[in-house]
């Protein structure tokens, strides 16, 4: 299966969209919703560590 997280907030995004009602239920599940797409889209936006690379130093004479 093909990881998208992209098309994935996009449709999360949507989601909440169509939840437009204003009682109980509709609130919930946007809640529900709005901490999915925060997941998400950090998951989306992460960066792996970079590895850091030691350059020999130079004496100054």
């Amino acid at each position: 299966m093909i990881r998208d997280l992209s098309a994935a907030r996009v449709h999360l995004e949507r989601a909440y969209y169509y939840l437009g009602g204003n009682d109980e239920t509709c609130g919930k599940a946007r809640e529900a919703l709005d901490l999915l797409i925060e997941m998400v889209a950090t998951a989306e936006h992460a960066r792996s560590a970079g590895e850091i690379i030691q350059f020999p130093r130079q004496s100054r004479s």
